[in-house]
């Protein structure tokens, strides 16, 4: 997309973009069974409200070259991460007679939230979900205790390593050191301490009143026994971590790069070709998938409760909310370097609060783009130029923790939800979503700016 184009979209293409966000937040309150049936129609309509006045604009051919590109560079790589990540978690199964109550949950919470750094925080959301739900299912309230796993697990919890949130990963493939956002330990700390407690006394009051309402876990055999099925799909689990590694670490090796220092690509259309790096990464997380469910008896994917319903639905909406959010992210990238940002607490709420909305991967990149042009002379040495660490560390958390202020601010938010609408979880709205997130997520994040950002 050439430089004039981008300096020349109008805010107006971006309507189509708040057509789906308002489509997703509102038409489940006021017509969810034809909102589930017609849900592909109603992307594929919003999407050309986008694409046609688009191509009236700039033509026919810039139009299709923004939409593969979109697709073939963005979105391929996306849903098949997903979907490896849905297929191999779906065959692991930790099953029990552990009851949700605050000690157990507060316990699975913090494993989730630590692992979802080695293992991405869609990985460590799909191992989890459906065990915090199982254990949870004696309970009537119990929204909560998702609301506050997508919090932690799908978002938060991904910030110590570049395989915890493809942020990060992008912050990796251009020259931020693998083992630098370690350094981001002491916020992430803060916001689990913080967070936990308050979820406690939460989980603690509805608890007691599911056990007023008569409501008891069935414990009859006496005592705690816990069994993993499917474990050995932690090797499936291990490939697509390895995929996810490889797929920024590639992009700078030698051999896979041409006499102009370009990624290697199979070309598709226009000036657009799909990087062999990329097509790695989607050859090993399929075959991962393809073996987990070659080895794994079904039986385990019943107990789990396994259906195609929550994917599907993350790849129809996500198309749209990725096609229709291109001119956002044009008019984001062409004024980045003019935003007038120079202090790291107007980077982390910048970068926060447009990750909300957007996709975190490009709001990212765009803010550490135009951190690096500032000229600053000290500070961590990366591919876009010098950037001070306490503003890369404003940039990484505001992208990474803000993600979870809405249902679409990060992949795995809305699979969660999914997930435990199917098992009978009656989840917040999105709006109702929002309301949890500005009332708990919002003052951790003010306490995050005054110690970590002024």
């Amino acid at each position: 997309m050439s430089d004039i184009l981008v300096s020349s979209v109008p805010l107006w293409l971006c309507l189509p973009f708040a057509g789906v966000l308002l489509c997703i937040a509102i038409l489940p309150l006021v017509a969810g069974e034809w909102w589930e049936r017609r849900q592909p129609l109603v992307i594929i309509v919003l999407s050309l409200l986008f694409i046609i006045p688009f191509a009236v604009l700039y033509g026919g051919g810039a139009a299709a070259e923004t939409v593969v590109e979109c697709i073939v560079n963005d979105y391929l790589t996306f849903i098949v991460l997903l979907f490896g990540l849905y297929c191999v978690a779906g065959n692991i199964n930790l099953d029990g007679d552990l009851a949700g109550c605050p000690r157990v949950n507060i316990i699975l919470l913090i494993l989730g939230t630590l692992l979802s750094s080695f293992i991405g925080t869609t990985g460590s959301s799909m191992l989890f979900v459906r065990p915090i739900i199982k254990m949870n299912a004696w309970r009537k309230r119990r929204a909560h205790v998702m609301v506050f796993f997508i919090f932690l697990v799908s978002n938060i919890g991904g910030c110590l390593t570049p395989i915890g949130d493809p942020p990060l990963l992008m912050g990796f493939s251009r020259g931020v050191p693998f083992a630098w956002s370690f350094r981001l330990f002491p916020v992430l700390l803060v916001n689990m301490v913080i967070l936990l407690i308050i979820f406690y006394f939460i989980d603690k009051k509805e608890y007691r009143k599911d056990l007023v309402d008569g409501m008891r876990p069935d414990l009859s055999s006496g005592h705690t026994k816990i069994r993993i099925r499917g474990i050995h799909n932690v090797i499936f689990l291990v490939m697509i971590i390895l995929a996810v590694v490889l797929s920024g670490a590639l992009p700078s090796v030698p051999a896979f790069q041409n006499a102009a220092g370009e990624v290697i690509g199979i070309h598709v259309y226009g000036e657009i070709s799909f990087p062999v790096t990329s097509l790695i990464e989607i050859i090993i997380i399929l075959a991962a998938a393809v073996l987990s469910f070659a080895t794994t008896k079904r039986e385990i994917r019943l107990s789990n409760h396994f259906t195609w319903g929550a994917i599907k639905e993350v790849a129809v909406l996500f198309i749209g909310i990725f096609i229709t959010m291109e001119p956002a992210l044009m008019i984001l990238e062409q004024a980045g370097s003019s935003l007038g940002l120079n202090h790291p607490a107007q980077f982390f709420w910048s970068a926060g609060a447009l990750s909300s909305f957007l996709d975190n991967t490009p709001t990212y990149l765009v803010f550490l783009t135009a951190a690096g042009a500032m000229g600053f002379s000290s500070g961590l040495t990366t591919a876009v130029g010098v950037i001070p660490v306490k503003v890369l560390m404003a940039i990484s958390c505001g992208a990474v923790f803000m993600g979870a202020n809405t249902y679409i601010g990060n992949a795995p938010n809305f699979m969660v939800k999914s997930i435990s609408d199917e098992n009978g979880v009656r989840m917040p709205s999105f709006f109702g979503y929002m309301w949890w997130s500005v009332r708990f997520l919002i003052p951790v994040f003010i306490v995050d700016m005054l110690l970590f950002f002024l």
